[in-house]
């Protein structure tokens, strides 16, 4: 794929870290009444968002959700435990707010936002839920390209356009999160492509499949590399011919965040494998990305490991849908209120280290 006006602004480099703010929470962590150290990385967390927000004193207030939500052509290859139905079945779930993540923003007090990029399966117009219709989900990855040039650049698009509205809206982070059936086996593909990782290491049980499911899925993304082989070196077109709209729009959201010096929260698999698209777009986009947790796909340490990420938490998550990155908030908000609210020593007037 070659760029164009539509994807021209890929190449927008992220915004720089400043510098003077990380110094300064630095001091701050260095006067607090606690041994040097002593809490860990929750206290490289709080330099971080300093150095990111730009401010000595970082804070997470005001925190957008926005989940993608779309088909796969793939679905039809009996890669997913679950009918193709159940995607247009949960953006309904979403819309009357029954989903974990519904859920979790509302006990975060987190902006949620939830965008239908298109479902085999119409929906139908509902309440709080935007429509950017791209088409009836993605073509079969496994004989065609999953989308046309003009489909992912309007999916990266909607990605753009969902960062921008946080920023906008004076948001202090950014998560985003998924729902598509058989969106493990696209991002298992786009991560196979992109980390030169056989099938056989990647491809998980997505919704529930059993081993043998897992053994099928991976050859369906065997099938997959092997029709694509000699168009995957660029990680553009990987994403065009592998991925799908919702796992597009995530890589468009990422880029557009570091663009414009919005910090990011990264679920799981799926939105970590958007972050790789992202990085290996723009480098520096990294710098941006906060990894919530370890999934319990197989694929997800691999993708990990190419990113040198480490998240906050392990425990067990294959949801989706942003929940893990939802449920690592709290402490990114503790390390804040750490570093912004405890004494220093001369405050307390206890003796500092000699």
């Amino acid at each position: 794929m070659t760029l164009d006006t539509r994807i021209d602004w890929l190449g927008v480099p992220a915004a720089s870290l400043d510098t003077e703010a990380r110094r300064a929470a630095q001091d701050r962590q260095a006067t607090l009444t606690k041994p040097p150290g002593s809490l860990g990385r929750l206290e490289e967390t709080a330099i971080r968002l300093a150095a990111l927000q730009g401010t000595p004193r970082p804070a997470l207030d005001r925190v957008r959700i926005t989940i993608f939500a779309g088909d796969h052509g793939v679905a039809t290859e009996g890669v997913s435990a679950f009918p193709q139905a159940v995607t247009a079945e949960m953006i309904k779930n979403f819309a009357r707010g029954g989903a974990a993540i519904c859920v979790a923003a509302r006990a975060l007090g987190a902006e949620l936002e939830i965008i239908n990029l298109g479902t085999v399966y119409d929906p139908g117009p509902l309440a709080g839920v935007k429509d950017q219709p791209l088409g009836p989900g993605t073509a079969n990855l496994m004989t065609e390209p999953a989308m046309t040039d003009h489909q992912v650049a309007l999916a990266l698009g909607a990605g753009r356009h969902a960062a921008e509205r946080a920023r906008l809206e004076c948001c202090q982070l950014f998560i985003g999160g998924e729902m598509g059936i058989a969106n493990t086996t696209a991002a298992a593909a786009l991560a196979c492509a992109l980390l030169g990782a056989p099938p056989r290491d990647l491809a998980g049980p997505g919704t529930g499949l059993d081993q043998e499911g897992v053994a099928h899925k991976a050859a369906v993304i065997q099938r997959a590399l092997d029709h694509h082989a000699a168009h995957l070196a660029s990680p553009l077109e990987a994403l065009r011919r592998l991925g799908g709209f919702e796992i597009a729009a995530l890589a468009g959201a990422y880029l557009a965040c570091a663009h414009m010096g919005l910090p990011v929260l990264v679920d799981g698999f799926i939105t970590t494998v958007s972050a790789l698209v992202a990085t290996r777009l723009q480098p520096q986009v990294a710098d941006w990305l906060f990894f919530a947790h370890t999934s319990a796909e197989p694929g997800h340490a691999a993708v990990l490991a190419a990113l040198a990420a480490h998240p906050l938490l392990d425990l067990g998550l294959r949801l989706g849908e942003g929940s893990g990155a939802a449920i690592a908030l709290p402490l990114l908000r503790l390390a804040c209120a750490l570093h912004n609210e405890m004494a220093t020593f001369a405050e307390a007037q206890v003796s500092s280290r000699v």
